[in-house]
């Protein structure tokens, strides 16, 4: 069983660590490169960082299409990208938030209740006819706990997408 935090995807799915200048546009360059060089993008973060003037994206791909180098040297190449690394998956924690609405006419609220309890996550909001659960984990966490909400009655859910820092000294 993975260690918790520890990204449990396949070997093609890479977390990129993008460290970029906090100005407008920043974001459209980036997914612009992605456009236009046909990589998709599986999730993609985004917020400022201890520095006012950078912000950090973390972004997850599929590399099986397109060798992950090739991604990070295109990355490298756009003017506000600062640095690129590409986390390695037994040293770094990656993390997901996700909300999930869940109808509680017909379904039992202990067994929401015991799923909530097991996946370690809050009930933020409550009403007669829905909760809303809110849980982090890695991402095979939330689709676990995705999966199980759909058969007690999921009626909408959002997920944040990853967010990574590498383990110990070195940063991005």
């Amino acid at each position: 069983m993975p260690r918790r935090g520890v990204c449990s995807r396949a070997v093609t799915q890479h977390t990129l660590s993008v460290l970029v200048e906090n100005k407008p546009g920043v974001l459209s360059r980036v997914a612009g490169m992605f456009t236009r060089r046909g990589y998709n993008i599986d999730s993609l973060a985004v917020s400022p960082t201890e520095d006012e003037h950078r912000s950090r994206m973390t972004i997850t791909v599929d590399a099986s299409r397109f060798p992950v180098e090739q991604i990070t040297k295109q990355l490298d190449k756009l003017v506000n990208v600062i640095k690129v690394r590409d986390l390695d998956p037994e040293n770094m924690v990656a993390r997901e938030l996700g909300l999930f609405k869940v109808s509680t006419s017909g379904t039992s609220r202990s067994d929401i209740l015991a799923l909530v309890d097991i996946f370690k996550g809050e009930i933020v909001d409550v009403t007669s006819e829905s909760m809303i659960i809110q849980a982090t984990g890695t991402t095979a966490e939330l689709e676990n706990l995705e999966e199980l909400l759909r058969g007690s009655g999921l009626v909408e859910m959002v997920r944040t997408g990853v967010v990574a820092l590498g383990r110990g000294g070195k940063t991005t």
